[in-house]
């Protein structure tokens, strides 16, 4: 039977993973390797993993580390973080990740885009966009949420979809981090204006968030603190729904 795919985001910085407040404070959570192993004995749908640093710092993407990170997953591996060019793009994938995420290159060069889709296929290719609410409206940032796009959300999605990505995956900046649940305004506004899927992160507090995300529009519901975290004092461990809680939830 189907059901939407649940996908762990997880934050490199340097060889280690931390997770973010409103993608401020990053606080160290631990080994990625050791993550990879709890995430493929819990038999993830697929797992990310983005350098929060390889765009603002003009830094290589930790490759040598995805490479470890491919050839212990079982599950597909997303990486994204300083992806600027094909040669990257083509590195990322001979370092085993089987999908890219484009976010601050989308910005500078859409057509990017494009040129990676022909040449790997759209399948393997994410659009992220980090969004802000300011006032009543959803803005597009990026480089970490320091630098307003050009574009309206509306101009982005169109954009990301026109120039042939596989997919988009919306960061909600205001909520990454507070464990106070999805937006799903936000969720079914993006959705409807997009004919690809969807992969939401940014606010999961439990695993009933998950199912609020998808019956909003997400094709995916991907999170970071809820898979790294645990109790109403955030004790670092990490977890994910089993095969009976995934038919609770999604039923």
């Amino acid at each position: 039977m189907f059901r939407p795919r649940v996908i762990p985001c997880l934050l490199i910085d340097n060889n280690g993973l931390v997770k973010t407040q409103q993608f401020a404070d990053p606080v160290y959570i631990g080994d990625a390797m050791n993550a990879v192993k709890i995430f493929n004995d819990a038999e993830a749908d697929e797992i990310v993993f983005l350098d929060i640093n390889a765009s603002v710092n003009s830094s290589p993407f930790n490759f040598a580390l995805i490479s470890r990170i491919a050839d212990e997953a079982y599950m597909p591996v997303a990486i994204g973080g300083g992806i600027d060019s094909i040669a990257k793009v083509r590195e990322a994938f001979s370092a085993g990740a089987e999908k890219v995420i484009i976010n601050s290159a989308f910005h500078a060069n859409p057509n990017l885009i494009s040129e990676a889709a022909d040449v790997f296929g759209s399948q393997a290719i994410i659009v992220s966009l980090d969004i802000k609410k300011v006032i009543e409206e959803y803005r597009v940032y990026y480089n970490r949420g320091e630098i307003e796009a050009g574009l309206t959300l509306m101009q982005c999605l169109q954009l990301a979809q026109e120039k042939g990505a596989g997919e988009v995956m919306i960061n909600h900046i205001d909520n990454d981090g507070m464990q106070d649940g999805y937006d799903p305004e936000l969720i079914d506004f993006v959705s409807s204006s997009l004919s690809i899927p969807l992969i939401m992160c940014g606010g999961a507090g439990d695993y009933d968030d998950l199912k609020i995300a998808v019956d909003a529009g997400a094709s995916a519901a991907a999170a970071g603190s809820l898979f790294v975290f645990m109790g109403g004092r955030n004790s670092i461990m990490i977890n994910y729904p089993d095969r009976e809680e995934m038919t609770e939830i999604f039923g």
